[in-house]
């Protein structure tokens, strides 16, 4: 008998080994966006119907994250556990495509209309391919952005009453024996900034999962403590953030408060889908809180540009910040990171919210874009400026643009100040680059057979008309700037200013990476040697880092 109960308790022994435990739950999925010492509450506001474009979500800050609204996190019940983060390929950056701006025959179309442009967010995208050791696609590469990053030595303007001054220079092209390049330059004039007016700033930043890298969101926070050390107590600084939903951070704050908002930076960590659309809405709703009749109301979206819940209706988004705009908040965008990077959303909300855009791939970049340029990414000048150019037939043959592709106006929207256009921030400085060819010189294009038979001497020592239109920030009127350019001014190219010589060798540089179908045989040995002949005054030692991106290329290409 006891022999048969041992080997029944060792078999009871045997089999309770064998089961496995149930396995613990997994814990129930967090989105952690904010860890804010304070808890702040946002509360559900009714909007407009006019402005409700889009399905907003709410979320409520607590002592440790967001937590989005129980009609949210009711859905979310019983929801598996999602799968690890998996971030999107390279391919999935998203870049507008265009062509090259074409030869112009003057006799057919003698005018050229465009807006100004100084975006130079294609600039630092550029830098930072070449610097994980690709050459970038070439819908990447606008000429403008690359040739107005740099500012340039032009005289400015004495006062605001007109509010830039121009830099007109004329010489033979670097690679082409038959044409000459027409440089204009444009220079804002530059506010003291003890004069500053008073800002109200939102940063808008997106917190998402596709941010959650050291290049987007680590960057992003520090490159906003820059921005937010410059501030005075009469700024005002307020902070929404955006994921599956969106919620104010930081309340309108003074600008000298800078613990309280660093302290809200560091809160912030990345996580969840990217509702863009609702935290403009939000974003907005704080400018207009604390808006500032007189002095600077901008909002400020940090992200990048990866919206993939809410709205996919970019039209209607426009729409929005076109609309805010008229109502005096501008929009400026910041781009981060890589592999799902939206480039071609980044610049087109700037253009329509009277911003600039920038795209922030270094500390260094940002110190540029929010210290040392603080006053022109902030402070408008002169706003809707356009420049038509008319050459004149009997002495120019030929004419292309380099770059503006996507700035083109037509010829009737100069006149029309109800056509937006770029604008120009304190201090800032446009250029512009035309290549001609002079009547009885080889061009491009054939020989028609057809010639114009008016041989009229009229303006014969013009080649060309330049006309500028502009606003001022708080008028809808606009007023006309004109300036004839004359054969006389053509210098050798020896003698040129080592702003025309430096621009060239970066409008060389971005003719190259896409393509170089008019360069011929000026390649990257020719374009590194005019860039080091005209670096001129490099305080900084962004020319100095061109020269080098150049020789990158260059490897990179072979």
């Amino acid at each position: 008998m006891k022999h048969l109960l041992l080997i029944l308790f060792f078999a009871l022994l045997t089999a309770c080994a064998g089961q496995q435990p149930d396995p613990t739950p997994d814990p129930k999925p967090k989105t952690p966006i904010v860890d804010t010492s304070q808890p702040v509450v946002v509360e559900k506001k009714e909007h407009e119907s006019q402005d409700s474009l889009y399905t907003q979500g709410e979320i409520t800050t607590t002592g440790s994250r967001i937590k989005q609204t129980a009609r949210m996190a009711a859905d979310s019940v019983g929801m598996p556990m999602p799968s690890p983060q998996q971030f999107p390929p390279q391919d999935r950056e998203n870049y507008k495509q265009f062509d090259d701006m074409s030869v112009q025959s003057v006799l057919k179309q003698p005018v050229s209309t465009f807006s100004i442009d100084v975006d130079t967010g294609s600039y630092a995208n550029m830098r930072r391919f070449l610097n994980s050791g690709q050459l970038p696609r070439e819908d990447a590469i606008r000429t403008e952005e690359l040739i107005n990053y740099f500012s340039y030595d032009y005289d400015a303007p004495d006062n605001l009453n007109t509010p830039f001054a121009s830099h007109i220079e004329l010489a033979p092209s670097p690679w082409n024996k038959n044409a000459h390049l027409l440089h204009i330059g444009l220079k804002g004039y530059e506010v003291p900034v003890k004069n500053r007016p008073a800002a109200n700033l939102v940063f808008l930043l997106d917190v998402s999962g596709s941010m959650n890298s050291p290049d987007k969101i680590g960057l992003l926070k520090s490159a906003l403590k820059l921005l937010s050390r410059q501030l005075t107590a009469d700024d005002r600084v307020s902070i929404a953030v955006y994921a599956g939903a969106a919620g104010t951070v930081l309340e309108p704050t003074p600008g000298n408060n800078q613990a309280k908002i660093a302290a809200a930076l560091d809160q912030l960590s990345a996580g969840g889908s990217t509702h863009g659309s609702a935290g403009i809405h939000l974003a907005y709703q704080l400018a207009q809180q604390s808006f500032i009749k007189g002095g600077i109301n901008r909002i400020l979206i940090a992200t990048d540009g990866d919206f993939n819940v809410g709205t996919t209706n970019f039209e209607a988004l426009k729409e929005l910040v076109e609309k805010k705009r008229e109502q005096g908040v501008s929009l400026t965008t910041l781009g981060f990171g890589t592999g799902n990077y939206n480039d071609h959303l980044m610049e087109q909300l700037a253009d329509v919210g009277n911003g600039n855009y920038a795209y922030i791939d270094t500390i260094k970049e940002a110190n540029k874009v929010l210290v040392e340029q603080m006053n022109g990414t902030l402070l408008t000048i002169a706003k809707d400026v356009k420049i038509q150019i008319e050459f004149n037939p009997n002495t120019v043959s030929e004419y292309r643009l380099i770059g503006y592709e996507n700035r083109q106006l037509n010829e009737e929207d100069f006149d029309n100040d109800k056509v937006d256009a770029g604008d120009i921030g304190a201090g800032h400085t446009v250029t512009a680059i035309y290549e001609i060819v002079l009547t009885g010189n080889k061009g491009w294009l054939p020989e028609s057979r057809y010639q114009n038979t008016d041989n009229s001497k009229q303006h014969g020592k013009e080649l060309a008309f330049l006309k500028i239109r502009y606003k001022k920030p708080d008028s809808d009127s606009s007023q006309l700037l004109t300036w004839p350019i004359e054969k006389n001014q053509i210098k050798d190219l020896n003698k040129v200013s080592d702003a025309f010589g430096f621009s060239a060798a970066v409008a060389a540089f971005g003719q190259q990476l896409r393509g170089g179908t008019y360069l011929k045989d000026f390649n990257y040995d020719a374009i590194r040697s005019l860039a080091n002949q005209h670096k001129g005054q490099d305080a900084f030692g962004y020319r100095g880092e061109f020269v080098q991106l150049v020789s990158l290329a260059q490897s990179l290409g072979k």
